[in-house]
């Protein structure tokens, strides 16, 4: 039993593997993904390498679920497009072994002369006046014969009429129906007409009852045509020969040497084997389905994919304007220092001027303080250590500290 075909089954396979390489791909180089962005996701989540894409793929089959999806945007589009696709594959899946099952029980195709006769549905008939035809004229003869010395021994029994004293007959009259099935059909004058018959009726209604080496070697030439049942009635051929001939001890031993070496065998492949009904078109129902009929969900599937794409896409360039926007914002511009030769250290006097008033005047500057263009080391004993004295913002301020 195949409820899929095969290139259905490897299609599933690749949309497998393809959706495992997408999600780790989408993973490691989405911006927004757990695994590059740590700041939003302090706490522990499932980092999809390589191998656990591929067990999340395999396990978004089970009822059980895949786990922990994604974080990142275009990863859940992929997750999503993939999950529609192995709910829909579940459900064709499902639907068609149920139907495949109930057809299976449901379904009583023609296979002996017994169905045939019990059936009303297909018409069939045979070659007119031919041995076929002769055989159910012979076998329709032979069912009266009994029939009628039943009912001659059940009527005239004198001895024990209890042994007869039965409502059924106990021989079905199968062949009886058979013929009046034929003669209703009208028998065709010849087996091109039985053939051109069942090819005119498309809905598998009509059969044609002949001769099995002329059956299969129609069926290997159209393939239209099929062989229902199995041989009945079959006489085999024979060589005649004038009895007590010692052609008779030579033909035996040559035909049983044919057989021994498979000649018929090869005769029957070279003329009725199944190699010509190769360019044939399958029609077994039980073979699956097939590729074309679920091409839609594969094809949603895809459109998932590329949809998780160009979410990737839109999520690396949002996070780059992002990042550009937030750069430009914090940057200082820092005012270049003025140079000392265009703007040299103010004098004492330019810094007391006439704000001192009359308590720093005619002060001596202290030693501490030095007031030039020059650095003057405040101690030439000390050569390991100089002092440098840096006017405050306020230098008026700094001067009365000093001089009170």
């Amino acid at each position: 039993m195949t409820v899929l075909r095969l290139e259905v089954w490897l299609s599933i396979i690749v949309a497998l593997i393809a959706t495992a390489i997408m999600i780790w791909l989408l993973d490691k180089y989405s911006p927004y993904s757990a695994r590059n962005n740590k700041e939003a996701y302090p706490y522990q989540c499932r980092e999809f390498t390589l191998k656990e894409s591929f067990w999340f793929a395999l396990t978004s089959f089970t009822p059980q679920g895949g786990g922990e999806a994604p974080k990142a945007l275009s990863g859940r589009t992929m997750v999503a497009a993939y999950w529609l696709f192995v709910v829909l594959m579940l459900a064709t899946f499902t639907a068609n072994l149920a139907a495949f099952l109930t057809v299976e029980r449901m379904q009583t195709p023609v296979q002996s002369l017994d169905q045939l006769a019990r059936q009303s549905r297909i018409n069939y008939t045979v070659v007119s006046e031919s041995d076929t035809h002769k055989y159910f004229i012979n076998m329709k003869f032979a069912e009266d014969t009994l029939y009628r010395v039943w009912k001659e021994i059940t009527l005239n029994s004198t001895n024990d009429q209890s042994q007869y004293r039965v409502w059924d007959y106990p021989i079905r009259e199968q062949y009886g129906h058979i013929l009046l099935a034929i003669n209703s059909s009208n028998p065709v004058k010849d087996a091109a007409e039985g053939f051109r018959k069942v090819n005119e009726h498309e809905n598998a209604d009509f059969a044609f009852i002949h001769d099995t080496a002329e059956i299969k070697y129609e069926i290997s030439r159209n393939c239209n045509l099929t062989e229902v049942g199995e041989t009945f009635a079959e006489q085999p051929y024979a060589i005649g020969i004038q009895q007590g001939s010692y052609l008779q001890d030579e033909l035996s031993r040559r035909i049983l040497n044919l057989q021994k070496e498979r000649f018929f065998e090869l005769l029957s492949a070279k003329y009725w084997n199944q190699s010509a009904r190769g360019q044939c078109e399958s029609t077994d129902d039980n073979e699956g389905i097939t590729l074309e009929s679920l091409g839609g969900v594969f094809i949603a599937t895809l459109f998932g994919l590329a949809l998780a794409l160009v979410t990737l896409i839109g999520e690396v360039i949002y996070y780059r304007r992002k990042e550009n926007r937030l750069t430009s914002s914090e940057t200082i511009l820092v005012k270049p220092a003025k140079n000392d030769d265009d703007d040299p250290p103010p004098t004492f006097e330019d810094v007391a001027g006439e704000e001192t008033g009359n308590k720093i005047k005619n002060k001596k500057i202290p030693s501490s303080i030095t007031i030039g263009t020059e650095f003057v080391k405040s101690s030439e004993n000390n050569t390991n250590v100089s002092y440098i004295s840096v006017f405050p913002r306020d230098p008026m301020q700094r001067l009365r500290n000093r001089f009170d």
